[in-house]
């Protein structure tokens, strides 16, 4: 069930209505991880209090429809998709345990962009613009630590900024660092770090010399803001003039292209869809799932297949 299980308990007795209870039943027999069971069920409450709003304990297929039409009114697509999404789960299980046939299994939620608003590099473009990053002072020493981390990690230019030093930990057998994501108030989340990118950030803070844990990870070299955090602004500026250094001068480049280019990577290298959500951090696997069709196209042969049969 697209990386959702439901267990379902054949004793729970029959019911007639759509309620509280069976919506309270459907959510402790989700089998997934804790963070996954959050999103679902924050996800299915507006449908349930849309029931109840409306007065219905017996849903059609029209209420359903209904109840997309009118979601699709006050949210962006995305929203929609997850929210039909699991609406579909929901009536999937009260059918399994034959509790409630399933009115919903034929519902398409919104219409989708299969596209990332920002471009992406290819694995030898980034090697190109890592490669085209001098060492011979500390600014390029920080600058292509501050780059592989981005591109090899998936780290946003906010996650860059608020990253100290001693947010670098042994964590098990890898070192990581934990990071302040989009929307969070601390550091809850990490990533590992690849060998190569540990070593430019080590090579980094040893030229820097001595530095406090709590200091920033990156700091400014500028005249007015020296040894202080970089601010996103800066970190987006520097991203910038290295794709355009090596040759890749786009307005679909930015910063932001990094972790695209970090999360499609991933996926053309064999990951499943979600462990991609888990190394991007992504909270609704429906934004995961974009990368993984643009992925699937980028695989399909047909284009190589007619060439080979004309040239």
């Amino acid at each position: 069930m697209d990386g959702l299980t439901v267990r379902t308990n054949t004793a729970i007795t029959e019911a007639q209505v759509i309620n509280d209870f069976l919506y309270r039943q459907f959510v402790s027999y989700l089998d997934a991880s804790p963070k996954t069971v959050e999103t679902y069920t924050k996800n299915l409450r507006p449908f349930m209090a849309w029931l109840q709003d409306n007065g219905i304990t017996k849903p059609t297929n029209e209420d359903i429809k209904r109840y997309r039409d009118e979601i699709k009114a006050q949210h962006k697509p995305s929203t929609v998709q997850a929210y039909i999404f699991i609406v579909r789960r929901f009536f999937d299980w009260t059918e399994s345990a034959g509790l409630y046939p399933n009115v919903a299994g034929k519902i398409k939620g919104a219409k989708l962009t299969r596209e990332p608003a920002k471009d992406y590099l290819t694995s030898g473009q980034a090697k190109n613009v890592i490669g085209g990053i001098s060492e011979d002072s500390l600014q390029g020493r920080r600058d292509k630590a501050m780059i592989s981390l981005m591109v090899a990690c998936g780290l946003r230019d906010i996650e860059v900024s608020r990253a100290n030093i001693e947010d670098m930990r042994s964590y098990g057998d890898n070192t990581v660092i934990f990071v302040q994501g989009k929307g969070r108030d601390e550091k809850s989340e990490f990533v590992i770090l690849p060998a190569a990118v540990e070593a430019s950030l080590r090579e980094y803070l040893r030229i820097r010399g001595k530095v406090e844990g709590g200091e920033p990870l990156f700091a400014s070299l500028s005249n007015n803001s020296k040894g202080q955090r970089m601010s996103t602004r800066s970190i987006s500026g520097i991203a910038k003039a290295a794709m355009v250094r090596a040759g890749y001068n786009s307005s679909k480049l930015t910063a932001h292209s990094l972790r695209h280019t970090a999360v499609t990577l991933a996926l053309l290298g064999g990951a499943t869809v979600q462990e991609a959500q888990q190394f991007a951090r992504h909270s609704n696997i429906n934004t995961t799932m974009i990368y993984a069709h643009n992925v699937e196209r980028l695989n399909n042969k047909c284009s190589h297949i007619v060439a080979d049969s004309i040239f």
